[in-house]
């Protein structure tokens, strides 16, 4: 199959490094330290339920939920492009 610039192995290494990388992204957002009773963004008991269910949790459901939808990533560099199409 022809490949144009990119060797043999150039898809595979995209493959492993996206993994990588999610796998990564996916620890960095686990929490750390010790957890809290109390949400450190609004002050609000955090349950005990969650807090045994997520070891180092910081925030309550509410605060993480729009944490979480405030760290979405967009991404400018097109790892899954052709390596053609990034040259242009």
């Amino acid at each position: 199959m022809a490949t144009g610039w990119a060797g043999d192995s150039a898809v595979n290494d995209q493959i492993r490094d996206s993994i990588a990388d999610e796998v990564q992204r996916a620890r960095d957002s686990l929490p750390k330290g010790p957890g809290l009773d109390f949400c450190e963004e609004c002050g609000d008991p955090i349950p005990e339920a969650r807090r045994k269910a997520l070891p180092g949790v910081r925030l309550c459901v509410t605060c993480q939920q729009e944490a979480d939808r405030d760290s979405r990533v967009v991404s400018l560099y097109n790892r899954k492009g052709s390596k053609d199409s990034q040259l242009r």
